[in-house]
């Protein structure tokens, strides 16, 4: 990527697509075009045919989805899948007919099978049976994927995709009905602190093991892939290591400063048990996570704590 070039950041109010914007300016780049889904929305694809005539992008972030947390997954299963599907399938057709130079699709690491081994190789991709809560948006993802490989395969287009972890940061989601478990304990801690709580449910055994990553971390190394990485094989991001969903818990309880008990609801679903991913294939190309994960709590909860409400992002 040079300084002149047009730089198209799909789904840029998102935590994801903000962040990159964020790893943009900081590195100079002032031709950054975004656009919010009132201007033009990605699921319409006469109006992103009609961008991307009108633009000519040079390169593609495609950061836009529908995202959401196991409630959201689970309930809204048909939006998940549709929106999904379009918003991809348009974005990566028209950045084949405009002949964009570079296009990087972002995943997720739901894409993998429940009991995967762990931790997951790009390889096990398609090696075995879905999470049942999250499957549909994961059919979607996996669909990104193969699109920009048969985009490769058939029109020998620059295409790759990266799936991150579980990522948390700046413009998070907190909505306890829609958002995903880091921000949501924090909201659910921070809101118990100021009322004096005695206890603060939170959903399943906390035996679950996650892995946890700043957006700051997957927009450095979303640069990274863009300047450096041109193959067919999809490139997990993540920091390789993992707590669980109790010990999570506790660091934010800590964050916080919530001195109460945690209860946990046995009757909630847990989901995957483990989704580690294994990420020595970028680590062997040259880039490795900075930000630890208590140092990133600590971090984003001092942002927003004194926001009450904490802000819940678009």
């Amino acid at each position: 990527m040079k300084k002149q070039d047009k730089i198209f950041v799909a789904g840029h109010r998102g935590m994801v697509g903000s962040a990159i914007v964020r790893a943009l300016q900081n590195e100079g780049f002032e031709n950054i075009l975004t656009r919010t889904s009132t201007e033009v929305n990605l699921k319409d694809q006469g109006q992103v045919n009609a961008f991307f005539e009108t633009e000519k992008p040079d390169y593609v972030f495609m950061a836009a989805a529908k995202v959401g947390g196991i409630v959201a997954n689970n309930t809204y299963r048909a939006q998940f899948l549709y929106e999904n599907l379009m918003i991809e399938a348009n974005v990566v057709h028209a950045s084949y007919v405009h002949q964009v130079k570079k296009m990087l699709f972002l995943g997720s690491s739901c894409i993998y099978p429940k009991l995967a081994p762990q931790p997951l190789k790009e390889e096990y991709l398609l090696q075995g049976y879905l999470e049942e809560t999250n499957e549909p948006y994961a059919i979607a993802k996996i669909a990104g994927i193969k699109m920009c490989e048969a985009y490769r395969d058939q029109y020998g287009c620059n295409f790759i995709s990266a799936m991150p972890t579980n990522l948390y940061g700046p413009n998070d989601n907190y909505d306890l009905q829609n958002s995903h478990v880091l921000p949501a304990l924090l909201r659910k801690f921070h809101s118990a602190k100021l009322n004096n709580d005695a206890r603060v449910e939170i959903w399943g055994t906390g035996k679950p093991l996650r892995e946890f990553m700043h957006v700051d971390d997957l927009a450095s190394a979303c640069m990274f892939l863009m300047k450096s990485y041109d193959e067919k094989q999809f490139v997990n991001v993540g920091v390789g290591s993992d707590v669980s969903i109790k010990e999570l818990a506790e660091m934010v309880a800590k964050v916080v400063g919530f001195t109460g008990q945690l209860m946990f609801n046995t009757t909630k679903p847990d989901g995957t048990p483990r989704k580690l991913m294994d990420v020595s294939k970028l680590h062997n190309l040259g880039w490795k996570h900075q930000i630890e994960l208590f140092d990133g709590i600590s971090s984003v909860y001092n942002s927003v704590k004194d926001r009450e409400p904490f802000v819940i992002s678009a």
